[in-house]
């Protein structure tokens, strides 16, 4: 054979470029428009890269390939990553060594193992407790300890500050322990998965956690990919190789990677693989999921190698019998572990608050302390000093022994900071998280998936949500689409409808049975059209779905008999198998053949050219030769670019439009449809130009479109296609109870702005009295907002008070929908191309050094006003959807709210493209769906359905917020009322720092006679019910204003607590002055005072918890009335002759209960004192009730009444007839489909001409073209 000549190679390099997909990329310059098509660049790209850049031709069209000699300099420059095949001891040079600790130095090439957990078996312990020992309150009672052990300053024993720090850090201990076993099941069960390596010269079985960079390894289908990986060679045609990316990017429709020609032709057997020695030049690990820049050196020659030749870590294998591949980047260096993001330690509002609050009572213990100290310095030069009487042997003067005082102050008023507060949290927030855990209502029997909260530090914060920020695909909609109606020759089909075209509410879906390639999955209701199709009375029905079966890039392959489609889009796939089910079945293909079963009738029918989708054409169209030789070409595509190409004369025109209308206003994914009869002459006129347009060497796919707008003119329109993105059951409720909870919801998502519009309009985000914003729209606000603050920033700008404009009157429902390109360009975040900044002159002298700097400054303050702007102007609107957004513009966009609006944000996604947001809010929450576990492993909370998030939000989290709250303000009032009593004493006794508590009191006060009651209300208390918690999403807003736990709160419960202190002091003092028993004997000695006061303590504030309870139960009860008994079995006990003979220094209040309370006075005093102390609460909660009741307390009043659950109705929509309300979100894939991939015949199986013979027969048929 022939070799083939110049113009041959001419064509087979194009045909090589043509054929292989590149990484979409955009250049933004200043004088730039922003695309709302396109995806902006990536999130690490480069300076260089940005430079290089060449201008963009079609954003969603792919790049042509740089000669090699324009990139061999720069791959030189910026790949310094380098992969020996099958050489395990080339990454371990002394070169590749990187100093990690010292001088311990380790390889800068990742092992493949993932570690998420903290601690091993030795570090644990250690490491544990520095943990624990930063936390403030923690260390602070380690230095009271140690402050205890000193004699001279201890006024407690020092047991009773150890036993309550032991059970502290022995609690968080066991709960980190719990967690961090969990995180190593979860490594485990990942880095233990296993595949098939090179050793010793074969394939050999091992886990993921032993793969390294260089390895050989091969795949099978199904397979998780372990690593980053070269692609060398599969099963498949050409080295194709199918992977489903859902964890990557959440799309489910599969993309293919092809392997270069010359691993395909020689790795295909594993002595070959074996023996294999290529060497990679490529860049360092980076978060670039669509880029990917290298070169392969082996036999002597090199092979350029971009993103379509990797597989990525975190797809599958799908549709490919085995791989081989060539491992590039392990474990954290891998694409899908860069873009997890940094991991944020998250802490509630409460968290800070309550930490605030520690840091006063600190200052308040402080000066209290030194002011007693004081007392006592004065109290001994006056009175100590000469009574002698008090003399204790040491000399020491009135300011020493005041010195000395203070310290004992520390330790005996450091129950004002109680260490249990912290173990009582952790305590209260594990048991809410388990109710999450164990919440029914939240899991999702479909898929066995219950609500897991991963974390046990947030659970209030989900009370206080301000901002929703919620990914589309997957998590709002089901990533399904569906053929739900169509309209056929200015007829609508789709509704309820039996055979004699008469409506049913309520009719028996179609049955299929008939045709024998129907899958059984299309649920259709309207048994008209199937008496259409069969009957052939109108020949459109028929010419619509044969259209729908030959107009597509699908690929399909048969397994068990079954035919399976593979479709660049879900929604290119629904309308295929539509077309399957109505009979009009698509079977087979070749390079350029489709075999198509009509109504059971096989007919095959030449392929003469497929016009593709992208997102300019918005339009597909494939022209095909009849076996009657008759050609003809179909279309469909966007009704916007539809029906600019129709013939003049189409009567069903106004009625297509009609019907495009209503199913926009029902939120249906729409397409046209239409063909037109091409006469020889004409068709062969086309194809010389579309030949010469395929040959140009620059620009050559906008002379590709040239050459398609000659031939898709003048067509005849069949009808329009309606598709469901189907929604997760209870989206639309969801939204619109959290819109009525006050809680704001944004759609971040990298779909295009017509489908993201739809799905804001079908979830009822938007409606059809809201007035839309664009990015053009607001860029002109922000612009003019930009000048007015410029003009008022003059020399007087700091005397003048700052003016609080709104971008939007007043009353208006407005929605703002802004694409990732206007993104960038109005929050200043595009990036400026290094040539630029090369051509600005360095300063030399100081003065430019200083113009460059404060220019510098300017910039910076000009951007963050822009952006402080922005978020004013988006937080007007009652929702906001930005698309086409990359993953770091996701977490971008959070964070400028968290940073300008200060509220509490959440953020919901179910892919790996979600985790920078998930990671970035204050609460990640993941969806465990279709689209792997990336975002559920990076979330705090998960479950399986959106709808779920309200009851999350509207019970969990008010529940746990309200919960948290209570304990909060009790905990403090039951500490200081305790505490404070100290203070009063001190003023009786000299100063001395002597405690008016038995120690063992102290010791046991928090840990067990007054802990059980607040645990329970922390954990089990609840205004409402959860079904009237949803009902009421008004309820949800005192989180949001932080209305129950604030600076007032606290000193409520402080000047609670000082007044509670002061009556449980002072009306046992004045009952025991002065008084006589009944046995003739005194009572009023120090010991049975302090049995009297710690006894009317206990009943007062376990009573106290009982009026704070909202939710009685028997165990909120038995606690309650168990914590007071408790308490005096003990006391007994303590007191008891028997333990002061085993511990005679340790128990030294022998007999005084036993003594003290035989008495009737003393009773009545504790009677006394507890009803003076509650008698006043319960007056004003009830005055407070009766005149100022809150919204629970109405609720709470009529309960009854409100028990049954409102239904959440729709909201109706209106269709009106005329009125351009229609959006046309047209159901096409975002990039190319596999017309590339069909034309070239690479995917083909069947047995094809060599290739030589393909390209010499194009050559040759160019070279008749030119000639004629």
């Amino acid at each position: 054979m022939s070799q083939p000549g110049p113009e041959s190679a001419r064509w087979f390099q194009f045909a090589s470029s043509m054929n292989s997909e590149r990484d979409s990329e955009t250049t933004f310059e200043e004088d730039s428009q922003p695309n709302d098509e396109v995806v902006p660049y990536s999130d690490d790209e480069t300076e260089d890269e940005l430079d290089d850049q060449g201008p963009a031709v079609e954003p969603e069209q792919n790049r042509v390939n740089r000669e090699a000699e324009e990139t061999r300099e720069t791959l030189r420059k910026d790949c310094t990553w380098q992969v020996k095949a099958n050489d395990r001891s080339f990454h371990e040079q002394p070169h590749f060594m990187k100093t990690r600790f010292f001088c311990i130095k380790e390889s800068k090439y990742a092992n493949n193992a993932i570690k998420t957990y903290k601690y091993n078996a030795f570090s644990f312990l250690p490491m544990n407790l520095f943990e624990q020992f930063k936390r403030a309150a923690n260390f602070y009672f380690l230095i009271l300890l140690i402050l205890q052990a000193i004699p001279q300053i201890s006024t407690l024993a020092w047991y009773t500050t150890l036993f309550p720090l032991l059970v502290v850090l022995g609690i968080t201990a066991i709960k980190d322990l719990v967690d961090d076993v969990a995180r190593h099941k979860m490594d485990n069960e990942i880095n233990n998965r296993t595949c098939e390596v090179i050793k010793d010269g074969r394939f050999k079985v091992a886990k993921w956690k032993e793969i390294q960079v260089g390895d050989v390894i091969r795949l099978k289908k199904n397979d998780f990919i372990p690593a980053d990986i070269l692609l060398l060679s599969s099963s498949e045609p050409n080295s194709l190789c199918y992977v489903e990316t859902a964890e990557l990017d959440g799309e489910t429709n599969l993309k293919f990677k092809m392997a270069l020609e010359i691993t395909h032709q020689y790795l295909q057997r594993e002595n070959s693989l074996t023996t294999f020695d290529g060497f990679i030049e490529c860049e360092e690990p980076n978060n670039r999921l669509d880029k990917f820049t290298g070169t392969l050196f082996w036999r002597n020659r090199s092979f350029p190698l971009d993103a379509d030749k990797i597989l990525l870590r975190g797809c599958v294998i799908r549709n490919t019998d085995f791989c081989h591949g060539l491992v590039i980047f392990a474990g954290a260096d891998t694409k899908i572990m860069k873009n997890s993001g940094k991991t944020r330690f998250k802490r509630t509002k409460i968290d800070y608050l309550m930490n605030y609050m520690v840091y006063t009572i600190f200052v308040v213990l402080i000066l209290v302390s030194a002011g007693l100290a004081i007392g006592h310095a004065y109290w001994e030069a006056q009175v100590g000093n000469y009574s002698w009487y008090l003399y204790d042997g040491e000399d020491y003067t009135p300011s020493y022994r005041g010195f000395l005082n203070f310290w004992g102050y520390i330790i005996i008023l450091n129950t004002m900071v109680p260490i249990s507060l912290y173990v009582s949290v952790e305590v209260i927030r594990l048991g809410q998280s388990y109710f999450i855990n164990w919440d029914l209502q939240m899991y999702y029997p479909e898929k066995d998936t219950p609500a897991k909260a991963r974390t046990t530090t947030l659970n209030e914060q989900l009370g206080q949500i301000h901002y929703v920020f919620s990914d589309k695909t997957g998590t709002l909609t089901q990533n399904i689409m569906t053929f739900k109606k169509c309209c056929i020759n200015g007829q609508i089909y789709g509704d309820h409808r039996d055979a004699s075209q008469n409506s049913h509410s309520k009719i028996e879906q179609v049955d299929f049975s008939w045709n024998m390639f129907a899958d059984g999955k299309l649920a259709f209701y309207d048994h008209y059209l199937i008496e259409q199709i069969q009957s052939g009375k109108e020949s459109e029905v028929r010419q619509f779905f044969f259209l729908l079966a030959v107009c597509h890039t699908v690929m399909v392959d048969r397994t068990d008999g079954q035919l399976n489609y593979q479709a660049a889009s879900p929604d290119e796939g629904a309308l295929v198998n539509a077309a399957r089910n109505f009979g009009f079945a698509f079977l087979a293909r070749t390079q350029n053949t489709i075999t198509i079963s009509e109504l059971g009738t096989e007919r095959t029918y030449d392929v003469l050219a497929i016009l593709d989708f992208n997102s300019d054409r918005k339009r597909m169209s494939i022209i095909v030769r009849t076996p009657e030789g008759n050609i003809r070409l179909y279309c469909k595509g966007a009704d916007t670019v539809i029906y600019e190409r129709l013939h003049q004369m189409n009567p069903t025109k106004q009625e297509t439009q009609d019907a495009l209308d209503i199913f926009a206003s029902e939120t249906l994914r729409t397409l046209c449809l239409c063909y037109k009869e091409i006469e020889e002459k004409e068709y062969e006129e086309w194809n010389k130009k579309f030949m010469a347009a395929s040959l140009v060497s620059t620009n050559r796919d906008e002379a590709l479109d040239k050459v398609y707008e000659e031939i898709e003119k003048d067509l005849i329109l069949l009808g329009a296609t309606a598709i469901e993105d189907k929604l997760q059951d209870g989206v639309p409720e969801t939204i619109s109870k959290l819109a009525k909870a006050d809680i704001k919801i944004w759609v971040l998502t990298g779909d295009k702005k017509e489908t993201a519009e739809n799905i804001g309009f079908a979830c009822e985000l938007l409606t059809e009295d809201t007035t839309i914003c664009y990015g053009e729209d607001i860029n002109a606000l922000l612009h003019t907002r930009m000048e007015n603050q410029r003009n008022r920033g003059g020399v007087y700008a700091k005397f003048v008070p700052p003016v609080h404009e709104t971008f939007f009157p007043p009353g208006e429902n407005r929605a703002l929908i802004i694409s990732g390109s206007w993104l960038n360009e109005i929050l200043l975040e595009k990036k400026t191309k290094r040539s630029k900044i090369l051509k600005l002159k360095f300063p030399k002298t100081e003065e430019e050094r200083r113009i460059r700097t404060q220019s510098k400054r300017r910039l910076e303050a000009r951007k963050e006003q822009r952006q402080k702007n922005f978020v004013d102007l988006a937080c007007e609107c009652s929702a906001v959807i930005c698309c086409r957004v990359t993953p770091k513009q996701k977490a971008m966009v959070v964070d400028l709210v968290k940073r300008y609006k200060k509220a509490i944000t959440l953020a919901i996604g179910d892919g790996a493209n979600d985790v920078n947001m998930i990671k970035t809010a204050h609460i990640g929450v993941g969806i465990s769906g279709q689209e792997g576990m990336q975002a559920v492993m990076s979330s705090d909370y998960s479950f399986a359905q959106f709808r779920y998030l309200q009851r999350l939000l509207l019970v969990h989290g008010r529940w746990s917020y309200i919960r948290m709250c209570k304990f909060l303000r009790y905990f403090f009032y039951k500490n200081f009322a305790f505490t404070l009593v100290h203070f009063w004493y001190s003023f009786f006794n000299g100063y001395s720092a002597q405690t008016a508590y038995e120690d063992w009191f102290i010791t046991l006060y928090n840990v067990l006679y007054s802990s059980l009651p607040v645990l329970l209300m922390g954990l089990l208390d609840q205004d409402v019910s959860d079904k009237l918690s949803l009902r009421f999403p008004g309820l949800y807003i005192v989180g949001q204003r932080d209305l129950l736990f604030n600076y007032k709160k606290f000193f409520v419960s402080l000047v609670h607590g000082i007044l509670t202190s002061m009556i449980l002091f002072f009306i046992p003092l004045g009952a025991y002055l002065q008084t006589v028993g009944q046995d003739g004997e005194a009572p009023s000695d120090y010991q049975s005072f302090a049995v009297t006061i710690a006894s009317a303590l206990i009943i007062t504030v376990n009573f106290q918890i009982g009026l704070d309870t909202s939710y009685w139960t028997f165990v909120n009860a038995f606690s309650i009335f168990g914590s007071i008994a408790l308490y005096f079995g003990i006391m007994f006990d303590f007191h008891s002759a028997g333990i002061h003979v085993l511990f005679p220094s340790a128990f030294q209040f022998t007999g005084t209960a036993s003594n003290a309370l035989r008495q009737p006075y003393i009773w009545l005093t504790i009677m006394l004192t507890v009803a003076v102390c509650l008698l006043p609460v319960v007056a004003i909660r009830f005055l407070s009730m009766t005149i100022w009741p809150s919204e629970s307390d109405k609720i709470q009043k009529h309960r009854k009444r409100l028990k049954a659950e409102e239904q959440w109705k729709r909201r109706q929509r209106v269709f009106r007839r005329g009125v351009s309300s229609r959006r046309s979100a047209y159901a096409f894939s975002h990039q190319r489909g596999y017309a590339d991939l069909i034309s070239s015949g690479r995917s083909i199986r069947k047995k094809r001409s060599p290739l030589d013979a393909i390209i010499a027969e194009g050559a040759a048929e160019y070279r008749r073209t030119v000639a004629s």
